[in-house]
């Protein structure tokens, strides 16, 4: 079962999804309060299980509507993904992934783990 780590950090706060594992599928910005943080948590929760998917890596790929994943190269050619909000901010992000099936199943992790994720607080130095 996955987890949000909510973590205290040098300019605010932030938190990591993990799977099972402990491995960490999605991370956040770095937002000013505790609460701001909890906030994205939740929206999170809400937006990764019904979430639209669009694949920026497809030649003419068709734009979906938010909330969605995004799924793209970066500058060294790894796959990523994104995820938006109803409102198109960007609420978690993915590490890189050499091939694009490790990145298709990380969006299918966060979509599963997000669901059932409960929230973990590491707010001491």
């Amino acid at each position: 079962m996955g987890k949000f780590v909510v973590k205290k950090t040098k300019t605010g706060f932030k938190f990591n999804l993990k799977a099972g594992n402990g491995e960490i599928i999605a991370t956040s910005e770095v937002y000013n309060t505790k609460g701001a943080c909890l906030n994205g948590v939740k929206s999170v929760i809400n937006n990764a299980p019904k979430a639209n998917f669009e694949d920026q890596t497809a030649e003419g790929f068709e734009k979906a509507k938010h909330p969605k994943f995004e799924m793209y190269t970066d500058k060294a050619g790894e796959f990523r993904f994104r995820l938006k909000a109803t409102n198109g901010q960007v609420i978690a992000v993915s590490e890189g992934y050499a091939a694009k099936a490790s990145c298709l199943n990380g969006v299918e992790s966060v979509r599963k783990n997000a669901a059932e994720g409960k929230i973990e607080e590491q707010l001491d130095d």
